[in-house]
């Protein structure tokens, strides 16, 4: 089970950050999750939105150069070892990750990761069958209402 994530191309000055902030006030889409990295010169914004399909039209009509990307959305218990309970389902089905961050919800006693693998589905797969919660776009809208 995977979920859209939006990576924007944003060039490294001031202000671009707050003009793709902009872009989802004007089109009134709502961010659930948002991670930045930067290089010299780019900036990956790496983005969860409640609607990935209008964003990828919102940002084809403003000219942003984007990439749309099947991620993993699990729920991670709010509790000593929560990560490590991931984690370790990854590792012992020898998938390695290639990003992850994290947000939170509105349920205190969880915080949700958004994972990057080199095989998606056998991460969903083994994360499912140890009983670690996926999230689809459905299930991560409605924890946030």
């Amino acid at each position: 089970m995977t979920i859209n994530q939006i990576s924007v191309f944003l060039e490294n000055r001031p202000g671009q950050l707050e003009d793709f902030a902009k872009v989802l006030l004007k089109y009134e889409i709502s961010m659930r999750a948002l991670s930045l990295a930067e290089t010299s010169e780019m900036g990956v914004l790496r983005i969860i939105v409640d609607d990935p399909y209008r964003l990828s039209k919102a940002l084809d009509d403003e000219e942003y150069v984007y990439k749309v990307t099947p991620v993993i959305a699990v729920e991670v218990i709010d509790k000593p070892g929560g990560l490590v309970e991931v984690l370790d389902v990854l590792t012992q089905a020898e998938i390695n990750l290639e990003y992850t961050y994290t947000f939170l919800g509105r349920r205190e006693e969880a915080a949700y990761m958004i994972i990057r693998t080199d095989d998606n589905d056998g991460a969903s797969k083994a994360l499912g069958k140890a009983g670690i919660k996926l999230m689809d776009q459905d299930s991560i809208n409605d924890m946030l209402k």
